[in-house]
C-alpha cells in the first residue's frame, strides 16, 4: 500500500471530538483504514481488480464519507471519464484524498469546479450504504 495520500503533509489534524473511541490524527485514520479496506468494501464493478496491494481501489466514496464523520468538512467529486465521481475531502480549506493511490501516477484535478457530493444521494444506493457501514465497522474494529 502506498505510504502517503494527497494532503498527508497536513494530516496531523484531529477530530473536534472523539467518535466511536477514535481521536487520532487523519494520518492515523489512514493507517487504520489500511487494515479495514477489503474487497467487500470495494465498489462492485471494481471488485474483480481489487488486491491488498491496491486496497484503495473502489473505496473513495465510502472512505470520504467516513472521514467526514470524524473530521467534518465537505466531500467533493472529480468527474470521471467513465462516469461517476472520485470522492475526496476538504477539511478546513485543505484537500485530502485518502484513496488517490488507486490512480497510480495519474494526476487528479482537485480544482474548485468539482461538485459537492452528498451522502443522501450516494446512499440511495443500498449496496453503497451497506459498504459504508461495513467499512465503518471494520475501521472501529481495526
Amino acid at each position: 500500500m502506498k505510504e502517503a495520500f494527497y494532503g498527508m503533509e497536513y494530516a496531523e489534524i484531529r477530530p473536534e471530538r472523539e467518535t466511536d473511541g477514535f481521536s487520532g490524527t487523519l494520518r492515523e485514520m489512514y493507517e487504520r483504514l489500511g487494515k479495514a479496506w477489503c474487497a467487500e468494501t470495494c465498489a462492485p464493478r471494481m471488485r474483480g481488480d481489487w488486491t491488498p496491494e491496491n486496497r484503495t481501489l473502489g473505496q473513495c466514496s465510502v472512505t470520504a464519507f467516513l472521514v467526514q464523520d470524524y473530521f467534518g468538512g465537505t466531500v467533493y467529486g472529480i468527474p470521471l471519464p467513465e462516469g461517476g465521481f472520485h470522492c475526496y475531502n476538504v477539511i478546513g480549506g485543505q484537500v485530502f484524498d485518502l484513496t488517490d493511490a488507486q490512480f497510480g501516477e495519474k494526476k487528479l484535478d482537485y480544482g474548485g469546479k468539482n461538485p459537492e457530493q452528498f451522502r443522501e444521494v450516494h446512499f440511495r444506493d443500498a449496496e453503497k450504504q451497506e459498504r459504508y457501514l461495513r467499512l465503518k465497522a471494520r475501521f472501529r474494529d481495526a
